[in-house]
């Protein structure tokens, strides 16, 4: 008696499990429509937002390197030179907010219980690695600039 029920219960419950999983289909394509126009009518503004800010995205690593590979005019070098100064800040800034955060944790530093690296460490390191890649783009700024003026 019980396998028949079972066997006349499969029937039902594949059917139910169809229908609601074709429900299930239908939302998530709906769903996935909704986002994707929303992501292409906002398509348009992101663009219109950074169409001034060219020479940004310019300094983007990748965009860099291909500069750095394409460079043989002036003007590219030019490019060059500005796109490394203005990283050569942003190391500086970086630094600058590394050393606050050394001094910070340097104040509180238990040197019994402690474990390398130690917060005091790392944030020294972040500051060291931040002033000498400062130091790298000023080098290729004055680089790409020394060769804009040949």
């Amino acid at each position: 008696m019980r396998i028949a029920l079972f066997s006349s219960c499969v029937p039902y419950v594949f059917r139910w499990k169809l229908r609601h999983k074709g429900e299930l289909q239908v939302k998530r394509n709906l769903f996935a429509a909704c986002v994707l126009s929303f992501a292409l009518a906002n398509a348009g503004s992101v663009q219109a937002m950074t169409a001034p800010q060219e020479q940004v995205a310019l300094c983007a690593r990748t965009h860099l390197k291909q500069l750095v590979r394409e460079a043989h005019t002036p003007e590219q070098y030019n490019v060059l030179a500005d796109c490394y100064e203005k990283l050569q800040k942003d190391y500086l800034e970086q630094a600058a907010e590394e050393k606050q955060e050394w001094v910070r944790r340097s104040l509180n530093v238990m040197a019994s219980a402690a474990k390398y690296p130690r917060p005091v460490d790392s944030a020294r390191n972040l500051f060291e690695y931040d002033l000498s890649m400062a130091s790298q783009a000023g080098k290729l700024s004055l680089k790409y600039s020394q060769l804009a003026a040949r």
